[in-house]
């Protein structure tokens, strides 16, 4: 169990870096930029206490090149065992470099960016339908609202009043060609989410108290959907991976390894 979040954070980033340098994989700064998110989702505040509890929530990581970071998190609560989290990236391995539904703990496939948000979105509607009370939260890259199937799925969630889905944008400001304000400008993002119709909050993603106060004040039983707009470093917590484009996809080397390990360790 992740019995601190803050702690926890530190943790994923940490197994994020030993995992990556050991598979020989990038996809690095995703990954450390959503430890905050992903230590306060499952370091509590989701209820997934028994996977098999068909009223437990429901994650979708949309920005599935995170997934190194999900598997770090779901080791450190007890989920993935040592052994299977060193399978990441190997042959035959579940834990690839986009999370599939076949592993316990992942809810949904996710890798094609601009999809998860639909999916989160059918699942809080079948939540509905069955009058469970299970929340459905969505974590989003800030490059994936360049996507129009994003904006399907906020039109859809709204229109429905689909109170039980949070979505979640980390705005790392950053894409895999460039920096998203010379991509595809997305400002104001919170105003084009209060557009659509949808509770919109401001938070420091790399707070986890500001993360889980949100969420805890969040009214999921009726209204409209929920989004957070989760400010957030690239490359976080590694001082030369911070707001660099390269690291959405280098590996590192050697020297590389230990400077960061040793930054996120202090």
């Amino acid at each position: 169990m992740i019995a601190d979040r803050q702690t926890g954070a530190g943790e994923i980033r940490r197994i994020v870096l030993e995992q990556s340098k050991r598979a020989g994989v990038g996809h690095i700064g995703s990954a450390l930029s959503v430890a905050d998110i992903l230590a306060t989702l499952l370091g509590g505040t989701m209820r997934i206490e028994d996977p098999d509890d068909p009223d437990r929530d429901r994650f979708v990581l949309s920005k599935g090149q995170a997934s190194l970071a999900l598997y770090a998190a779901l080791h450190l609560r007890g989920s993935l065992t040592a052994d299977q989290l060193s399978t990441y990236c190997a042959d035959g391995t579940l834990l690839g470099t986009h999370p599939e539904a076949a592993l316990r703990g992942v809810d949904f496939s996710t890798g094609s960016l601009g999809h998860g948000l639909s999916l989160a979105a059918g699942s809080a509607l079948a939540a509905r339908l069955q009058s469970s009370p299970r929340r459905t939260f969505c974590l989003l890259s800030d490059a994936e609202c360049n996507e129009g199937s994003v904006w399907e799925a906020v039109m859809f969630a709204a229109h429905h009043d689909l109170s039980a889905l949070v979505a979640i944008v980390d705005l790392n400001g950053q894409q895999a060609l460039g920096y998203t304000r010379d991509v595809l400008d997305l400002s104001p993002l919170e105003a084009r989410w209060r557009a659509f119709g949808w509770d919109v909050h401001v938070v420091d993603g790399h707070s986890t108290d500001d993360i889980s106060c949100a969420i805890a004040g969040l009214d999921t039983r009726s209204g409209p959907p929920h989004v957070l707009i989760a400010h957030t470093t690239f490359g976080k917590g590694v001082s030369y991976m911070e707001g660099r484009i390269e690291w959405h996809y280098w590996p590192m080397n050697d020297e590389q390894y230990a400077v960061a390990l040793a930054e996120v360790s202090a």
